[in-house]
């Protein structure tokens, strides 16, 4: 993760229940996951080594874990999908784009929102997270559950653990699968009734519901449920927003909006500011912008030094007109493409601290703007929000239309568990 740095409306200091990442790292974890070591050690360095250490740490019976695992298969397709692109390969803002923001996602995504007005509601006012943006994050992820992978995770993150492709990140990617994988471990067996450290015998634990959990299907890169969440981040961030005393990341709507809105605020998101704004560019500034997109998710200028170079007008420094506070930190974005000629082109927007939020949620330039620019075509408002918040604030009009920037406490969601989920 790469966590958010300052706001008009929010202290500078992270959070201390957060993971601390290395954001500068181009080798970071690639979607939601918490940080691993740089390096797996030597005795995880095979499955077997592995569910051993585990079962030795954890107090989780050996056989249980090799009978999860006895089936647990290599995947070379998985391994094929991890490659970086072949020599030559450019990438495509156009193309990307289009994937997500286009009339069947956004149909799928205005009927989620109508579905779940009520509780997106609730939850935009417990956090602070437009319903909108979780909405548009749900929509990219899976288009609402329709595509939520179909390989089996254990497969998966054992296969990426101990037989990633042979890449120059290839240590590091090892190393965040593996911790992945033990992740996964200590996640299915909480859910199946264990405990941490487990007594040697425990009769809550069902063994059926260790497998199920360990089998589920994943995206190929071990992300799980309607919003792809990493075990990880299962663990560390997910909510159980129906209130049953299960997190169902698969089946339960409520859940997954929760999750997404938790995982957000706890990395940085601002209330009722919006996420990034277009720049203004002239022959004058140019050198300048390209100098200062430098690829790296960390927001170390202020909106008042673009003004200043002339790449943002001077309005988006106003709270008044819909921007932000002159002090807010900000990032220059560049997104390649390929024009209509078949030329190469960058668009550049300015990012804001949403949209270093964002980018936390999935490693990717492109990935944030999408969720961006969809969340706006069901109905963001990307700029500020003044004024007092309406009790009656509604989704389609809370986003960024009716608030005052201010940081509303982080509220848990969830009512009280009947189990132990995690």
């Amino acid at each position: 993760m790469w966590i958010s740095l300052l706001s008009a409306c929010a202290s500078n200091q992270p959070n201390p229940q957060l993971p601390q990442v290395n954001k500068n790292d181009p080798s970071a974890p690639i979607v939601n996951q918490i940080d691993s070591e740089s390096a797996a050690p030597e005795s995880s360095r095979s499955l077997g080594s592995l569910l051993a250490q585990i079962s030795k740490t954890e107090g989780i019976p050996l056989a249980t874990l090799e009978a999860g695992f006895a089936d647990s298969k290599n995947l070379p397709q998985v391994r094929k999908l991890v490659m970086p692109g072949p020599p030559g390969f450019k990438k495509n803002w156009t193309a990307y784009r289009g994937r997500f923001i286009e009339s069947v996602r956004i149909k799928a995504g205005t009927a989620f929102i109508e579905q779940n007005r009520q509780y997106l509601d609730q939850v935009e006012r417990e956090t602070g997270v437009p319903g909108t943006v979780i909405a548009s994050i749900i929509g990219v992820e899976t288009i609402y559950g329709r595509n939520m992978g179909s390989f089996k995770v254990k497969d998966v993150l054992s296969t990426l653990a101990f037989n990633y492709p042979d890449t120059p990140n290839r240590i590091n990617r090892e190393a965040l699968f593996l911790d992945q994988l033990k992740q996964l471990i200590l996640l299915c067996w909480t859910e199946a009734g264990g405990s941490l450290p487990a007594p040697s015998q425990n009769p809550a634990f069902k063994s059926n519901q260790f497998d199920r959990c360990l089998n589920q299907t994943s995206s190929y890169a071990g992300a799980i449920g309607l919003p792809q969440f990493m075990p990880g981040s299962i663990r560390h961030f997910a909510k159980d927003g129906d209130g049953d005393g299960i997190i169902d990341l698969r089946q339960s709507r409520p859940d997954a909006i929760a999750s997404v809105a938790h995982f957000l605020r706890l990395h940085g998101w601002q209330p009722d500011m919006p996420i990034y704004f277009p720049i203004t560019e002239t022959e004058q500034n140019q050198a300048a912008i390209r100098r200062l997109a430098d690829g790296l998710p960390d927001a170390k200028h202020t909106v008042q030094e673009f003004i200043d170079l002339g790449i943002l007008d001077s309005r988006y420094g106003d709270l008044q007109a819909g921007g932000v506070a002159p002090q807010s930190k900000a990032l220059i974005i560049d997104l390649p493409l390929i024009n209509a000629q078949g030329n190469d082109e960058v668009r550049y927007v300015v990012g804001l601290e949403n949209f270093v939020s964002i980018v936390q949620y999935n490693r990717s330039y492109f990935y944030a703007q999408s969720v961006a620019e969809f969340a706006q075509a069901l109905g963001y408002k990307n700029a500020s929000a003044i004024g007092e918040l309406s009790p009656n604030r509604n989704v389609k009009r809370s986003s960024n239309k009716a608030a005052k920037p201010k940081k509303p406490p982080v509220k848990n969601v969830q009512k009280p568990k009947k189990a132990n989920v995690n």
